[in-house]
């Protein structure tokens, strides 16, 4: 499973707020090949996704009252991975906080495991 700091839930609220996505709109997160170190994270809304055909590939949760929408191939890099997000000085965004991560790269953009 995922999990996500509240931080992160505000700004996911606000982006939905700003461009008009439905509440019952999933947040799809995925991992797809790229970057320096190979592998890079993926999070946008999905409007098209609709649970009742989803098949196995892919694994639905909620966590509050986010629902999120992960194929199984990112899942199993995702296992355990918080998504937070900062405001600060050192760069605005998203980011996560992956265990199965072994190498990131500077940017903190892509990883390998």
């Amino acid at each position: 499973m995922i999990s996500i700091s509240e931080r992160a839930l505000q700004r996911i609220d606000q982006i939905r707020g700003e461009k008009q996505v439905s509440e019952d709109c999933y947040l799809r997160v995925g991992v797809i090949s790229g970057g320096c170190s190979g592998l890079t994270y993926e999070l946008d809304f999905d409007p098209d996704f609709n649970p009742e055909k989803t098949s196995t590939d892919q694994k639905t949760f909620e966590v509050d009252h986010t629902r999120l929408v992960i194929d199984m191939r990112s899942f199993l890099y995702l296992a355990g991975t918080e998504l937070d997000y900062t405001d600060g000085l050192e760069g605005q965004g998203f980011h996560f906080k992956n265990p199965n991560a072994t190498r990131t790269c500077s940017c903190g953009e892509s990883f390998s495991v």
